[in-house]
């Protein structure tokens, strides 16, 4: 059985069993997100983002498009995923990099993790 607390705004149906949300989440309709995960408080996953099964994510992380979290993978604290290496405001010419953590990575608190 998935839970979803009540402040946070899923907008996927695409979450596996055993799956907790807890408030102020958002996630977008296109990410997939695997069994037996645990998104903590304050995390932001956007539409081309997936997510293996038993996955825990700490507070204050964002996933953004083109990021996969392999099966087992622990996301401290504060961890930011970026897939622009050379960010520009309103660039025509963004072209976005794709992240992947493989199955049973550790990620420490505050770290930023580059495409």
């Amino acid at each position: 059985m998935v839970k979803i607390h009540p402040l946070a705004d899923v907008q996927t149906n695409k979450i596996g069993d055993g799956t907790l949300i807890w408030q102020f989440c958002v996630i977008l309709e296109g990410a997939i997100i695997g069994n037996n995960c645990n998104i903590n408080c304050n995390v932001f996953i956007e539409n081309q983002v997936v997510v293996g099964d038993n996955v825990t994510i700490k507070p204050g992380v964002q996933l953004w498009n083109g990021v996969i979290l392999e099966d087992n993978v622990m996301v401290g604290p504060n961890v930011t995923f970026t897939n622009d290496l050379f960010p520009k405001s309103k660039n025509k010419n963004f072209e976005q990099l794709n992240t992947l953590v493989k199955k049973g990575s550790s990620i420490g608190a505050n770290s930023t993790i580059l495409p």
